[in-house]
């Protein structure tokens, strides 16, 4: 996007919004998330959440919402570049993992509680991934 004399704008926050819940949907429909644990990963309330759901482009969320939108992004960047086929980038979230972090859990169990906290975590066991210092 650039202004009147050309130079680059800054995204918006509503940019930012639409761009971003349409991706993060995505990714949850991905691991196969149903809508009502979407919502609270995203932390959406259930009208809103069908409302943006309905016509992306009315997306606004808040700076805890883009936090949160921003945690499934890095999860995804960081599962993309870790596994070559699509099977486990799209299934990681939902194995059982038997890292002292998960205990046996799968790490969508977690974020799927709608804690900022989870998702912060997750998303840094998984980038750890991509450095071979899984701990």
């Amino acid at each position: 996007m650039s202004d009147i004399n050309g130079e680059k704008s800054p995204i918006t926050t509503k940019q930012m919004s639409v761009a971003g819940f349409k991706a993060a949907n995505n990714i949850l429909k991905g691991w196969g998330v149903e809508a009502s644990d979407a919502m609270n990963i995203m932390g959406l309330a259930k009208s809103t959440y069908h409302k943006y759901k309905a016509d992306p482009e009315k997306a606004n969320l808040t700076k805890d919402q883009l936090e949160r939108v921003s945690y499934l992004l890095n999860i995804h960047s960081a599962l993309r570049i870790v596994f070559d086929n699509q099977e486990n980038v799209q299934g990681f979230m939902n194995m059982i993992n038997n890292n002292a972090y998960f205990d046996g859990r799968a790490p969508i169990e977690l974020i799927k509680q709608g804690r900022v906290a989870d998702l912060y975590e997750v998303a840094s066991r998984i980038d750890a991934l991509r450095s071979g210092q899984w701990s």
